[in-house]
């Protein structure tokens, strides 16, 4: 479970505090979907915590909790090809600031301004305000952590639609992790057009144990 007291001793020192975080960086496949939040003053959202932790029913129905209580939220995503471009780190970093930059516009809207953002890992970037790492701050700060769960869910249900379109993968199964199933799709039926060209150096790499594993499947 989250602090709540965590968030609010930043407040005391900056004053608005905006949470972020992403969700994709490891799959074969698709965008990299990153989401800001600020939470109102001494909220406290039962049951929240780090995405990961949270079954896919609790963290759907935290996503229209978070949705109705946030007092900002930004979500947003670098695509597959701005992640073969300039790499994931880099396209994870991007999406957060494009989601903090909604929340700036949103706050604007009503005169109130971000103090500082939260973000969760060890890898800093310029939001234009002032910001801080926080190590497994999904498990700490309640701002991250509902980030967390809109990034998540958000890009979950992406992989969804994705799996429609592009059926043969597994998509809605694994969302693109590198499981063996998905890599053995990819190796049988080659990459689809949101596969991460750079992250497929497995199709060489484990080739002759693809070869093997497709030849298994083929003779039952």
């Amino acid at each position: 479970m989250t602090d709540y007291t965590f968030d609010a001793d930043y407040a005391k020192q900056y004053g608005i505090v905006c949470g972020t975080d992403e969700a994709g960086r490891g799959p074969l496949a698709g965008s990299v979907v990153a989401a800001a939040v600020v939470l109102p003053d001494g909220i406290v959202i039962e049951g929240l915590d780090d995405s990961k932790k949270l079954t896919e029913k609790k963290r759907e129905k935290l996503f229209d909790v978070i949705r109705e209580t946030a007092v900002a939220c930004g979500i947003a995503e670098a695509t597959h090809e701005e992640i073969d471009e300039m790499n994931i780190l880099a396209a994870s970093l991007l999406a957060m600031r494009r989601a903090a930059d909604q929340v700036k516009a949103q706050l604007s809207e009503k005169g109130m301004e971000i103090g500082v953002v939260l973000i969760d890992g060890n890898r800093q970037t310029d939001f234009g305000v002032p910001s801080v790492t926080v190590v497994h701050g999904d498990a700490i700060s309640q701002s991250i952590a509902a980030a967390s769960v809109l990034a998540k869910v958000t890009r979950d249900r992406q992989m969804m639609e994705m799996d429609a379109l592009y059926p043969g993968y597994g998509f809605a199964v694994h969302k693109g992790y590198p499981t063996p199933a998905h890599k053995l799709a990819v190796y049988e039926h080659g990459p689809c057009p949101i596969h991460r060209r750079s992250f497929l150096g497995f199709l060489e790499r484990d080739r002759e144990k693809l070869a093997a594993a497709l030849e298994k499947k083929r003779n039952g």
